[in-house]
């Protein structure tokens, strides 16, 4: 059983032990641009680092590389396709998917929902 925040919102819950998605442009992370860290809301697991966040224009906060070996991954059909989505490793909370869109070097685009994340700057 994955242990959870107390202090989660409903949409927290809902995104992480749901696998649910929250609106496209929601998310103020969105707009972050300064050096920091993101961490899992959760359980705090630090997860990417600013330097690979990107602006990909789906309305999600995009990075094209995690932190090593944060996040397990599995397929997912739920649009009636596969795609791959990511959960934290620590906690086991989902936080998005993985398409291979993304700029150089890794072509990569984990396009992460915003409300899972905390950002903290260095």
């Amino acid at each position: 059983m994955t242990k959870k925040n107390p202090n989660l919102t409903a949409e927290q819950k809902l995104i992480l032990f749901e696998e649910g998605t929250e609106t496209p442009g929601s998310s103020e992370l969105n707009y972050e641009k300064r050096d920091g860290f993101y961490h899992c809301v959760n359980c705090d697991a630090k997860l990417f680092e600013s330097k690979t966040k990107y602006e990909s224009g789906s309305g999600w906060p995009s990075f094209y590389d995690s932190l090593k070996d944060v996040f397990e991954t599995k397929t997912d059909h739920h649009l009636g396709y596969a795609r791959t989505e990511y959960h934290c490793k620590s906690c086991g909370g989902h936080h998005g998917h993985i398409f291979d869109d993304g700029p150089a070097p890794t072509g990569k685009r984990f396009c992460n929902n915003g409300a899972c994340l905390v950002f903290k700057s260095k």
